[in-house]
């Protein structure tokens, strides 16, 4: 299981919306549906997401062992 609730946060940090995310990174909502419930994404999504906030895959997310 993946956990994004660090990329919620950091969003509310950097005083950023999802829209705005989806336009940083080039993302569509579906992605972003899929990130709400906790479902997976390529890492060419999350590669993309970090260049779009300059930060690593550890400051967006975490897994958390079933």
């Amino acid at each position: 299981m993946v956990n994004y609730n660090k990329l919620w946060k950091l969003l509310i940090d950097k005083q950023m919306k999802k829209k705005d995310l989806m336009v940083a990174a080039n993302i569509g909502s579906a992605t972003i549906a899929k990130m709400t419930k906790g479902m997976n994404i390529t890492t060419d999504i999350l590669c993309r997401i970090c260049k779009a906030l300059n930060c690593d895959f550890k400051d967006i997310m975490e897994y958390i062992p079933e």
